[in-house]
């Protein structure tokens, strides 16, 4: 009974990695999700256990001028991805209410696959937003929210690659890439010094951003259930829901981070809606912790 199963998971699987996308099929890291996972789970491992670890007899290191370097490759990279599905896709044909993935294997339909592909790899270059927290002891900054969300996106965008890269799914690329492109421009100026701070009074909207990110990507993934969408309904559902894990995360950090009780639950209409007095109030009581923080991050 138990070999038969087995048996049946195995064979299942080959089916399922046989019905991949053949253009990517010999990309690296694409002929089988566990390269991915693995290189996940140490991450995880690194940032929460090895690292602190090594570190923990020793000074902090210095590398605030890798920091600002690392943080503006990562703006230009997000900003080439941003203009290529600007160009060749989003305000270049593509319909946000429903695009089928194009499995041409050339012209755009690639080209489309390889910056989703490019899209995908970055991911794992993100992990050193936390490698750099491990190394410079800031400890505290490598929150439940920030492995969760940088462990799972590279597991989670490979699945998109493997089976559909393309068409749809791709809005998730561009929105996400956007937001990176101001995310780390933010990192990157507060990496030059303490003195930035002034001019970084804006991390709060940062997050704001990163929230109605969630939001959009959830709507625009389920909206192809109410329409005659020839996009694979899975994932729609596997880009929705993370939207929607994505979207509780990140609220939960702002409320914690930003605001009391009484003041977030106005967070999403003053976001759709900006109040300017609301805004101010949201300023004045909150001045003294970003200038905390940015000290702390800074530094």
């Amino acid at each position: 009974m138990m070999i038969e199963a087995i048996k049946y998971l195995i064979d299942g699987y080959g089916a399922l990695m046989a019905n991949g996308d053949p253009r990517v099929a010999n990309w690296p890291l694409m002929k089988s999700p566990f390269p991915t996972i693995i290189i996940c789970i140490s991450y995880i491992y690194f940032v929460k256990y090895l690292g602190p670890q090594l570190m923990k007899n020793r000074q902090p290191l210095d590398i605030r001028c890798l920091m600002i370097v690392y943080n503006f490759i990562m703006v230009l990279i997000s900003a080439l991805i941003v203009y290529f599905f600007s160009t060749k896709a989003w305000f270049n044909g593509y319909s946000f209410k429903c695009e089928p993935v194009d499995y041409s294997p050339h012209g755009n339909a690639l080209l489309i696959a390889q910056f989703s592909y490019l899209y995908f790899l970055v991911k794992f270059l993100e992990f050193f937003d936390t490698i750099f927290f491990v190394l410079r002891k800031k400890f505290s900054q490598v929150s439940t929210l920030h492995v969760i969300h940088h462990s799972i996106m590279p597991f989670s965008v490979w699945w998109g690659i493997k089976f559909a890269p393309g068409g749809h799914g791709t809005f998730f690329v561009f929105l996400n890439s956007f937001v990176h492109v101001i995310m780390y421009t933010y990192y990157g100026l507060a990496a030059i010094g303490p003195f930035m701070s002034k001019y970084l009074w804006w991390k709060r909207y940062l997050t704001m951003i990163q929230i109605i990110q969630f939001i959009l990507i959830f709507v625009h993934s389920f909206q192809i259930f109410f329409r005659d969408c020839n996009f694979p309904k899975i994932f729609g559902v596997w880009i929705g829901a993370h939207g929607v894990l994505f979207f509780f995360l990140f609220y939960h950090f702002y409320r914690n981070t930003y605001s009391n009780s009484t003041r977030t639950s106005k967070l999403v209409f003053a976001v759709c809606s900006p109040n300017k007095s609301l805004i101010k109030d949201m300023n004045d009581v909150s001045s003294k912790t970003t200038a905390t923080e940015m000290r702390e991050k800074e530094n």
